[in-house]
């Protein structure tokens, strides 16, 4: 069985087209610019190309950017106020706060803080709430890009088996609560699960998140799934970026599968810059 490789980078390229296109004609209209606040704290070397990267893909599709890089030692309140005043700023749609934060700084009293009508990551109680009982809010920048990542490659989600291995709040959870928007029978799997094998192997669509490298090999893959490798790890012995899944092992089972890297990574990007489309539609409205 020849697999489908998912391209990431070309599906994520083509959501930015897309969102390029609407926003020059927004621009045109409104003659107003949507705006993405990032805030830094520390040096953290993965921080820093992360933060790049959004700044290029604002750059890319003509959304103003604003970064704020404080330095390692910042307090909590001092945080807490940069995010006050950035909630009540008119000329900014979107606020995102890097993780992860330095120890002084308590992560979940910072995500409370975004208004959630700004709020670009989804991480907020309340747009977690809404996608819980399917009311519109933002949505976890990974999980959306997932579905992107299936629709676009014309994997039909509705009335099939998914395991999710993995139930963090960021990524698990609110997918399994998307699969069920899309109509999938959702089966959420973790480190307590018992048989774990046998559960993945029923999975018409398997996703990995678990965060250990290579963890998933053929003895966990129904023939013909299609497998999706959220995670992004590095082979302890040759320092290699690699997911969650024994790419080679698993290969030869599927009908498709997302490559690490090039699958969800690129796709998380393309997701916060709809999430800042959006924001903006959405605060203009109201």
């Amino acid at each position: 069985m020849d697999a489908v490789l998912i391209d990431g980078k070309a599906i994520s390229a083509q959501i930015k087209d897309e969102l390029k296109e609407k926003t020059q004609k927004l621009k045109a209209e409104t003659q107003t610019e949507i705006t993405l606040a990032v805030v830094l704290v520390g040096e953290d070397p993965a921080s820093q190309v992360y933060v790049r990267n959004k700044r290029k893909a604002c750059e890319y599709i003509g959304y103003r950017s604003l970064a704020f890089e404080l330095p390692a030692d910042t307090t909590q309140d001092c945080l807490l106020n940069l995010v006050k005043d950035l909630n009540g700023r008119d000329d900014v749609d979107g606020i995102l706060v890097q993780m992860p934060l330095p120890s002084q700084i308590d992560e979940k009293k910072v995500i409370n803080a975004i208004s959630p009508a700004k709020d670009v990551d989804g991480f907020h109680p309340m747009s977690v709430g809404a996608l819980c009982i399917g009311e519109p809010g933002f949505v976890s920048c990974t999980p959306a890009g997932v579905i992107q990542l299936l629709k676009r490659s014309g994997v039909e989600i509705a009335g099939k088996e998914c395991v999710i291995v993995g139930r963090s709040n960021i990524v698990g959870k609110p997918m399994a609560m998307l699969m069920l928007r899309e109509n999938a029978t959702v089966t959420v799997a973790h480190s307590k699960t018992r048989d774990l094998k046998e559960v993945c192997r029923r999975a018409d669509i398997l996703i990995a998140a678990i965060g250990r490298h290579r963890m998933i090999t053929a003895d966990y893959v129904k023939e013909g799934a299609v497998v999706i490798d959220v995670g992004i790890n590095r082979i302890p012995e040759t320092g290699k970026l690699c997911g969650d899944v024994d790419f080679d092992d698993v290969l030869p089972h599927v009908s498709a599968i997302t490559p690490v890297p090039g699958g969800v990574g690129p796709m998380t990007i393309a997701m916060l810059m709809n999430n800042c489309y959006e924001a903006f539609i959405m605060r203009r409205k109201n």
